[in-house]
C-alpha cells in the first residue's frame, strides 16, 4: 500500500475486505444499527430512498427495510415505515430491474415520481443550455436529473416528517461519482466506506437476485447513451478501484487516473467554502 492509498483510504474511512461470512454479517447489523439510530436521534420515524434499479439503491433500500421492520417490533410504534421511490425519467430502458428491484426490497411503500416533465421544464427555462454541442448539454441536464430526482425524495420526506437515504459509497466516492446537490445530497448514507465489491457481497448475502447482484452498474443520466456503463465514465473498472482502496497493487495507469479523479473531485466531498 502506497501512502497516498492508506491517506485516501482513510479519508474515505474504507472498510476493509471481509475477512469470513461472520465479517460480513457483522458489517450487515453495523449497518441496520446506523439507520436505526440515525432515525432516532432525528426523532423521526419515515426513510425514503430512490429505486434506480442498480445494486446500490437496492441494498441500501432492503437494509432501509429491515431496519424500519426491526424498530416496529422493538418498539411496538407501527409508525416505522420505509418508502422506496421510482424516479424514471419518461420510460427507463431497464425499467425491469427497477420493478424486480422492488419487488426484492418489499418496501411498506411503493412510490413513483416521474421527473420528465420538471427536467424539461428547467432546461427550456435556461437559456445557457441553447449553444451548447449536444454532448454538452445533454452532460449537464444528466445532472439536472439527478438533482430534480433528490428534489422530489427530499419533498416526499418533508411531506411525511422523514429522511432521505443516499446510496454513495467508496469505490463512487473516491472517483467523485455522483452529482453535486443531487445523488450527493442525503441525510444518511448506509452504504458510505464500502467498496462496490462489499456491496454486491451484502446484496448477495441479502437474498438478492443474481442480475441485479452483478449488473453493470450505470448512473444512466445520458439521454444520448442510455445505460451507459460507469467504468467507461471512469477509465477504470470497479475492480481496480476496489483493489486501489484496499491497499493492492493495481496497474500505473489505474493508479493515476485514481489519484488524479480524487484529488480533481475533492471539492464535491467537501462543505461550501467559506471565508
Amino acid at each position: 500500500m502506497t501512502n497516498r492509498q492508506a491517506e485516501i483510504a482513510a479519508a474515505l474511512d474504507v472498510v476493509p475486505p471481509f475477512s469470513d461470512e461472520a465479517a460480513l454479517q457483522a458489517e450487515v447489523a453495523k449497518r441496520k444499527a446506523f439507520i436505526k439510530q440515525c432515525l432516532r436521534n432525528a426523532g423521526l420515524k419515515v426513510l425514503v430512498l430512490g429505486i434506480s434499479g442498480g445494486v446500490d439503491s437496492l441494498t441500501a433500500g432492503r437494509l432501509a427495510q429491515l431496519s424500519v421492520e426491526e424498530l416496529r417490533k422493538e418498539t411496538g410504534d407501527a409508525a416505522y415505515r420505509f418508502i422506496a421511490v421510482r424516479l424514471p425519467y419518461n420510460v427507463q430502458h431497464d425499467e425491469q430491474d427497477a420493478q424486480d428491484s422492488l419487488r426484492f426490497i418489499r418496501a411498506d411503500v411503493d412510490d413513483c415520481v416521474n421527473i420528465a416533465a420538471s427536467v424539461q421544464g428547467l432546461s427550456a427555462a435556461v437559456s445557457d443550455l441553447q449553444p451548447l454541442s449536444d454532448a454538452r448539454r445533454d452532460f449537464v441536464i444528466g445532472n439536472i436529473k439527478a438533482r430534480m430526482r433528490m428534489v422530489a425524495q427530499f419533498t416526499i420526506a418533508n411531506a411525511h416528517n422523514g429522511l432521505v437515504i443516499g446510496t454513495d459509497h467508496a469505490a463512487e466516492a473516491v472517483m467523485g461519482f455522483f452529482t453535486k446537490f443531487g445523488d450527493g445530497a442525503c441525510d444518511l448514507a448506509p452504504l458510505s466506506g464500502l467498496v462496490k465489491g462489499q456491496v454486491r457481497a451484502i446484496a448477495k448475502y441479502l437474498g438478492a437476485p443474481e442480475h441485479l447482484v452483478f449488473k453493470v452498474p450505470t448512473a444512466d443520466l445520458e439521454e444520448l447513451r442510455p445505460g451507459k456503463p460507469d467504468e467507461e465514465s471512469h477509465g477504470v473498472s470497479y475492480a481496480e478501484i476496489d483493489a486501489f482502496l484496499h491497499g493492492q497493487p493495481v496497474s500505473d495507469e489505474a493508479y493515476a487516473i485514481i489519484v488524479r479523479t480524487y484529488d480533481n473531485s475533492r471539492h464535491k466531498r467537501e462543505l461550501p467554502l467559506a471565508p
